[in-house]
């Protein structure tokens, strides 16, 4: 078999996730878009390594690598996931543009008290 057709796959493979991160506006499917480009670079490790017979399978230990960190980086993508939906209700990007709450709510952080001025020393000591 010819390195071309797994080269061509993974190509196609990688820009279908370079699509998907790139459109797609739910934070899961961006996820599952970026898994899609490991994958094609780990099809392009294993054709390369197998096509370069490589006594050492360099290829296929990145390709192995390569999975674990895809595999911590969902666990962690989906776990920040989870929480932004427990605190927004929603998993849109487009919404999701800062991370801090714009609107206070009144009786937290000293929202509802006007601000304190202080006049001197390091720890708020001094005149209001």
């Amino acid at each position: 078999m010819h390195v071309a057709y797994p080269a061509v796959v993974a190509a196609l493979l990688f820009s279908l996730g370079v699509y998907g991160v790139l459109a797609r506006r739910n934070a899961i499917l961006v996820l599952m878009s970026v898994e899609l480009m490991l994958n094609a670079v780990n099809l392009n490790l294993v054709a390369f390594d197998v096509w370069l017979r490589d006594r050492l399978h360099g290829g296929q230990v990145l390709a192995l690598f390569t999975i674990v960190i895809a595999a911590a980086e969902i666990g962690l993508g989906l776990a920040i996931v989870l929480l932004v939906y427990r605190t927004r209700r929603t998993v849109d990007v487009d919404r999701l543009r800062d991370l801090a709450d714009r609107d206070p709510v009144p009786g937290e952080d000293g929202a509802d008290r006007p601000p304190a001025t202080v006049a001197g020393g390091r720890d708020g000591e001094g005149t209001p």
